[in-house]
């Protein structure tokens, strides 16, 4: 498999000499944001963390906690998500999205909608050693209903494996008949369905669906289902069609609006930027016929714009 990231490992690696870098950038009077910059942005987050080790050593002080009273704004907020190992920080903007005033049900449905199981059971091991709760408990307190019953599903990070082809048509045929075909919407089969199956075996019910119905599941969904379930579902849905599509869109909807999302543009770009924005860069380009480049160009401006940038990787 061909890799699919904007950030690569940096090949001439040397993490004492940017431990280095970084303490000079910080010393003294104001602070070279451009170097902070140049070595995180390009640096995977792997290699960040041996920064970080070195830094200490070779310093006695925690790198982050010196970027964070150097540093402010959006700008800070970006270097310390760079800074933060991949699963501990989707297990933090999950602690956050349900700890705070309310619940971010925005975090909850894209990460638990797009990550793989495994990343899903390794979040929740890291969540507990973190926060001492367990992620499952947290989650099903702060939400309810149907839309609380399909976080748990997919918490439990364990779709099944390939496709049944004996269960293609009756699975079509169940989410015909419980949405469109009846008075009502039986929410369970959605649930069930849309909560286990692996993506290759919803692939074919999604086409087997359109055949019965004549129309798209997504469809189907928005004209049945509201609120918080109808936004799982359909993330669900298009991560099951196209993960970098699912981004693209978020992305897209985070900026060109009277005011730009930085939480999901920052989120998106710092957690796909190792997986798969490369890919998510082509959808974009696909979708709406400009660049995510130009895109965030337009829409945010000084070093946190440099950085988000460099996290992009290109003009397409």
């Amino acid at each position: 498999m061909d890799y699919r990231g904007s950030v690569r490992p940096f090949v001439h690696f040397n993490a004492k000499h940017d431990a280095e870098i970084l303490h000079k950038a910080m010393k003294g009077i104001g602070t070279d944001e451009d170097a902070i910059l140049m070595v995180l942005s390009a640096r995977s987050n792997d290699q960040r963390q041996q920064i970080k080790a070195a830094y200490k050593k070779a310093y006695g002080k925690d790198l982050v906690s010196a970027l964070k009273s150097e540093l402010g704004g959006l700008f800070e907020n970006l270097i310390v998500a760079l800074m933060t190992p991949p699963v501990l920080y989707d297990a933090t903007l999950l602690h956050k999205a349900v700890k705070g005033a309310g619940t971010d049900d925005q975090v909850l449905i894209e990460i638990l909608a797009s990550r793989t199981g495994d990343q899903i059971k390794d979040i929740s091991k890291v969540y507990k050693k973190e926060f001492g709760g367990k992620l499952e408990k947290d989650i099903s307190s702060d939400t309810g209903g149907s839309y609380g019953r399909l976080l748990v599903i997919l918490l439990q990070g364990s779709r099944e494996e390939g496709v049944e082809e004996d269960k293609i048509e009756n699975d079509a045929k169940d989410l015909y008949a419980a949405g469109e075909g009846k008075f009502g919407t039986d929410e369970e089969k959605f649930i069930t369905i849309l909560g286990n199956r692996s993506s290759e075996h919803l692939q074919k019910v999604f086409d087997a669906y359109k055949k019965i119905s004549g129309s798209d599941i997504e469809d189907s969904i928005k004209g049945e289902i509201t609120g918080n379930l109808e936004d799982l579902l359909l993330a669900v849905v298009k991560c099951v069609r196209n993960v970098p599509g699912f981004f693209a869109e978020s992305l897209y909807k985070s900026m060109r609006r009277a005011g730009t999302d930085d939480d999901t543009l920052m989120r998106i770009m710092v957690t796909r930027s190792e997986v798969d924005m490369l890919d998510i860069r082509a959808n974009f380009k696909k979708m709406y016929g400009q660049s995510l480049y130009t895109t965030i160009q337009e829409d945010t401006a000084g070093d946190y714009q440099k950085a988000l940038l460099y996290l992009c990787g290109g003009k397409d």
